[in-house]
């Protein structure tokens, strides 16, 4: 269905000779006649549009630039070259339409905008329906906290892992951000952790309204221990290095050459439940010494194990992926792990046990 040739003879005479007005008005109606039938127009006719659209809307008034744009963001098949004209606009009333609800604006407009744009334009692309990690990325590093909160809420937003790392940091403090960043779905469960570690503040403030008779230190733990836990109930991945672990564990055969293979494979559901049985601990504890700040922490259960250097190394290396040691760190883990006498590490671990556990006495408390 192509435009009536005499209809298109007069928007080039607009074009041509037309005065700003009349030049709105023939972006008006060409405007109306795309909608009302954009569902049958063939590439080719498109294509035509693109360019008389691009042509009539280059000299009018942000006010009308704003309204084609409102009029066009939800149409499909939209002229592409005109919305990503649009979504560049330095007018946020221009671009917000285009940049939050277009799906004919392209990647590489996104991120165009996302670097070169302010914090309105950033804010347009946090809401969009779908987004990649080349966008997130520059969102994260240049959105202010509407930004990040709003990137957070939109589960159709994907985050690279230095995206996800940069955003927690920057989390920070801000309880609504943790939350809705603990809410994903899509969030690496050792950078979950490490959220929810970092969350005793948002944690005691809850607890302080729900549970005003528990000490509130101590519930923080046990809330966090409970978080951790039922995310590993729901986790197929969890069920299923459970089940082997327990099975080498029960016969004996767990060894130091599984958990370092486990450990360089980046398998850090089998590394951490491994860990807890051979020093008799929770998995929610391995957990938290794998991705804390402090590598000694977890070279305490790797040496407690009796397991040996190479097995230290490698679950370095998988904490390493959550938690980015600083130069020399490595190797001064590694060098520490060796002077640590295992009845030290045995003794720590028990600590451990009794600080996660503290109503637990007798045998069970000093078991390895």
């Amino acid at each position: 269905m192509s435009p009536p040739i005499e209809f298109m003879q007069d928007v080039e005479a607009a074009i041509a000779h037309g005065s700003g007005a009349r030049r709105a008005d023939m972006l008006r109606q060409v405007t109306e006649l795309f909608v009302d039938n954009s569902a049958h127009y063939s590439d080719d006719e498109i294509r035509v549009f693109d360019d008389v659209l691009l042509l009539l809307a280059a000299e009018i008034e942000v006010a009308a630039r704003a309204t084609l744009a409102t009029r066009l963001a939800l149409i499909a098949n939209a002229p592409p070259a005109l919305m990503n004209h649009l979504a560049s606009d330095e007018a946020i009333e221009v671009a917000w339409p285009v940049l939050s609800q277009s799906e004919r604006v392209a990647e590489d407009t996104l991120v165009a905008c996302a670097m070169t744009r302010g914090q309105q334009h950033l804010l347009a692309i946090s809401r969009r329906q779908t987004l990649g990690a080349r966008v997130t990325d520059i969102l994260v590093a240049r959105g202010e906290r509407p930004v990040l909160i709003g990137l957070a809420g939109n589960p159709g937003a994907c985050f690279s892992e230095l995206g996800y790392e940069t955003l927690i940091a920057r989390s920070e403090y801000d309880d609504e951000l943790i939350l809705r960043i603990g809410e994903r779905d899509d969030l690496p469960r050792p950078l979950l952790i490490k959220l929810i570690a970092g969350a005793s503040d948002l944690v005691r403030a809850k607890l302080k309204v729900s549970h005003p008779e528990v000490a509130v230190e101590e519930a923080v733990r046990v809330a966090a221990d409970r978080i951790q836990t039922a995310l590993r109930a729901e986790s197929p991945r969890y069920a299923l290095a459970q089940a082997i672990i327990d099975n080498l564990h029960r016969a004996g055969q767990l060894r130091d050459a599984d958990v370092e293979a486990f450990a360089r494979a980046g398998q850090f559901e089998e590394t951490a439940t491994a860990l807890a049985r051979l020093c008799d601990m929770s998995v929610e504890g391995v957990e938290r010494a794998i991705v804390n700040d402090r590598a000694e922490n977890v070279l305490v259960l790797v040496k407690a194990a009796g397991l040996s250097r190479a097995t230290a190394k490698a679950v370095l290396q998988l904490r390493a992926a959550s938690v980015h040691p600083t130069p020399g760190e490595t190797e001064a883990a590694l060098a520490a792990f060796e002077r640590l006498k295992p009845a030290t590490a045995q003794e720590l671990v028990r600590f451990y046990r009794l600080r996660d556990n503290p109503g637990l006495t007798g045998p069970a408390a000093t078991a390895h």
